[in-house]
């Protein structure tokens, strides 16, 4: 009997992205939804399956929105800080990403 295939992501290519230092689309110094969306065509040639994404909530960013799990009165895990972009823009990046047969993972604090 063939063994079943092994879960996908035991031999995925996962490429982090830091969102903050990665593409500054529109110019105000902070890297953004926009700047990735700019580079899925070269992050897909690189042979990504996975792109993982640094958090991009709404949030105080004492700790570049990690602290969402200690600010949970002062941050939304539902919405895109504007220093990053809007949530149309999301929409854009997770279609994107999708288009190219690849996969999107956020880091979550939800529990």
């Amino acid at each position: 009997m063939p063994m079943p295939p092994h879960p996908w992501w035991k031999s995925a290519t996962v490429y982090q992205i830091f969102p903050a230092s990665f593409l500054d689309a529109n110019g105000d110094g902070t890297g953004d939804l926009a700047g990735i969306i700019a580079k899925l065509d070269y992050i897909k040639d690189l042979g990504v399956d996975v792109i993982w994404l640094s958090p991009i909530y709404r949030s105080p960013l004492a700790d570049m929105g990690y602290d969402i799990c200690f600010n949970y009165l002062s941050s939304d895990y539902e919405d895109i800080d504007s220093r990053f972009g809007t949530l149309e823009e999301w929409d854009c990046l997770l279609e994107g990403v999708h288009r190219r047969g690849m996969k999107l993972m956020c880091v979550s604090s939800e529990s």
